[in-house]
């Protein structure tokens, strides 16, 4: 069997993204509310859970990303008013990502390196599949789980993702 890393990744955005929508359609009204002062607010991590998987684009199409560059603009996160407005953001990454794994092939994806930099600085220097799997996929999973906890604490319900929860079977 001649399986494409590409077809791996696009089947996950998939399957990731589905999971993602369920929890930012009940994201809940109140997006500046905060477990902890030193926790994101509601807002700033369903944001950031809404437009993760954009990231996989910028992944493919430039070698580096500076997240505070010295001589330029600091990243600012997006700011969304909505569930609905999440979910719009959410299409648009993963438009975004399945675009760009299709315009690419596997051997760009493993013998090209992508770097993630602070303030010039490399903190991550690895062939461009890895970072798709864990500056992408495995980083969204931790905070779409943070996002759930988030529901929880503010009543709304929390949706089967991998498997059951205690407000769905998801079975």
């Amino acid at each position: 069997m001649n399986v494409k890393i590409t077809d791996l990744l696009l089947a996950e955005v998939d399957r990731e993204a589905a999971g993602t929508r369920k929890a930012l359609e009940r994201v809940p009204a109140n997006m500046s509310w905060k477990p902890h002062s030193k926790s994101m607010s509601l807002g700033q991590l369903a944001g950031l859970t809404a437009t993760m998987i954009g990231w996989i684009e910028l992944i493919i199409k430039q070698d580096e990303l500076d997240l505070a560059p010295v001589d330029g603009p600091k990243y600012e996160d997006p700011q969304m008013n909505t569930s609905a407005d999440l979910v719009h953001a959410l299409d648009e990454a993963v438009a975004k990502a399945k675009s760009a794994l299709e315009s690419t092939d596997d051997d760009f994806l493993i013998n090209t390196r992508w770097q993630l930099k602070v303030a010039g600085k490399v903190v991550d220097d690895s062939p461009r599949y890895e970072a798709i799997r864990d500056a992408v996929l495995n980083h969204l999973a931790h905070h779409r789980g943070q996002l759930t906890v988030y529901l929880r604490l503010n009543d709304a319900s929390v949706p089967a993702i991998y498997g059951g929860s205690a407000d769905e079977k998801g079975w």
